[in-house]
C-alpha cells in the first residue's frame, strides 16, 4: 500500500520553496480548492501541500502503477513526482492548468522514467479478484483474459499506456490528458490509436 509518510518525511529536510511561514491557523484547508493549497504550498506551509497530496494519491498511484505495472516502482514514481511538486510549487501556473493536472504531469513523467528502465523481475500478473460467485470453469477463464490484459498491457511503450491511464482510467479530458503528457491533442490521439491497436492484436494474438 502506498505509504504517505514515506515521501513526507523524505522532505524533512529539504530547503522549503519560499520563506518558511508557519502554517496560518485562519486557513480552511479542507474547504480549499486544489489551486489554494498549492499557492500555499509555494510560501512553504506543508500542512497545505499535504492537504493537497492526500487528495490525490490514491489516484496518482493508479496511474503510476498502470504506466510501470509494478507496484514498487509506481510508489517511487509517486514519491518522486510528489517530492518534485513540493520543490516546484512556485511554479505552478493555475492559468495553464489546473492543479490535479499538473500532479498527473509530474507523476506520469517520473512513471515513465521508471518504466523505461528494465525490470528487476519478471512481471506478475495481478488480475482482479474472482467472483466467488462464479463457477471455476467462468472464474478461470476470467483470470486468463487479465492475465492476456495485463500481459499486453506491459508490452506496450510507456507513452502509451500513460495515455490510457490518464484518458481512460483517470477519465481526463482529451485537452487535460494531452497536456500532462506534454503533448498535443492529435498527438494524444495518435498515442491511445496505437495502444488499441497494439492491444487488440496482441488479445487477438495477430501479428501486430
Amino acid at each position: 500500500m502506498l505509504s504517505f509518510a514515506g515521501w513526507e518525511a523524505a522532505i524533512s529536510d529539504r530547503v522549503l520553496p519560499g520563506p518558511a511561514l508557519q502554517p496560518r491557523l485562519s486557513r480552511d484547508l479542507a474547504a480549499a480548492s486544489d489551486e489554494a493549497l498549492l499557492a500555499w504550498a509555494g510560501e512553504g506551509d506543508r500542512t497545505a501541500f499535504d492537504q493537497l497530496a492526500l487528495r490525490h494519491l490514491g489516484r496518482l498511484h493508479q496511474v503510476a502503477l498502470r504506466i510501470t505495472g509494478r507496484p514498487a516502482e509506481a510508489e517511487e514514481a509517486v514519491q518522486d513526482a510528489m517530492l518534485s511538486a513540493w520543490r516546484n510549487a512556485t511554479r505552478f501556473d493555475p492559468a495553464r492548468a489546473r492543479a490535479g493536472t499538473w500532479l498527473y504531469s509530474i507523476t506520469a513523467h517520473a512513471a515513465i522514467d521508471r518504466a523505461r528502465r528494465p525490470a528487476p523481475m519478471p512481471l506478475e500478473a495481478a488480475g482482479d479478484p474472482a467472483d466467488p460467485a462464479a463457477d471455476p470453469e467462468t472464474r478461470l477463464a476470467e483470470r486468463q483474459r487479465q492475465e492476456q490484459l495485463q500481459a499486453a498491457m506491459a508490452d506496450l511503450p510507456p507513452r502509451q499506456r500513460a495515455a490510457l491511464a490518464l484518458a481512460y482510467d483517470q477519465g481526463l479530458s482529451g485537452a487535460e490528458a494531452a497536456a500532462a503528457l506534454s503533448v498535443s491533442l492529435r498527438g494524444l490521439e495518435g498515442l491511445l490509436r496505437r495502444a488499441r491497436g497494439l492491444l487488440a492484436a496482441r488479445l487477438r494474438g495477430t501479428p501486430e
